[in-house]
């Protein structure tokens, strides 16, 4: 069990758009985040991002429930993102699951999200929903 990964946890699920320039308290200068939709590096880029991001939602949660250090300074995170978007599913709140994998030292320097970009985005835009919904109901 590592400490280093329930700090970070926490301290990330308390992340708002008032609270963004604590970023740099979990992140080095150099840092780079990864997920299947975007490649961010540098913290000013992050704090861009997430800038962005938190200003587009109505809603946004994370509840991290795993935490696996699977080396010194490389560990693991799953987790429950929870969202709203005005513009998606009509505004309902959105859970998709993840995992993260970190790289630290005192701060990480490297961050990589994995998740279903389809449960995420494309699932809950009108035309290209419809589209998945259905192509899923020939595969199954």
């Amino acid at each position: 069990m590592s400490d280093f990964l329930r700090r970070f946890a926490r301290d990330f699920a308390a992340l708002d758009k008032t609270s963004l320039h604590r970023l740099g308290t979990l992140y080095s200068d150099d840092a780079v985040f990864t997920d299947p939709l975007h490649k961010i590096r540098g913290l000013a880029n992050m704090q861009d991002y997430f800038a962005q991001l938190y200003a587009n939602v109505t809603q946004l949660h994370f509840d991290f429930y795993a935490f696996d250090e699977v080396a010194t300074g490389s560990g693991y995170l799953r987790w429950t993102m929870s969202y709203a978007h005005p513009r998606l599913a009509n505004g309902r709140l959105i859970r998709v699951d993840g995992c993260s994998h970190l790289l630290w030292r005192d701060k990480v320097y490297q961050h990589r999200d994995y998740f279903d970009a389809g449960a995420l985005l494309y699932e809950h835009l009108p035309i290209m929903g419809r589209g998945i919904s259905w192509l899923k109901g020939r595969l199954a």
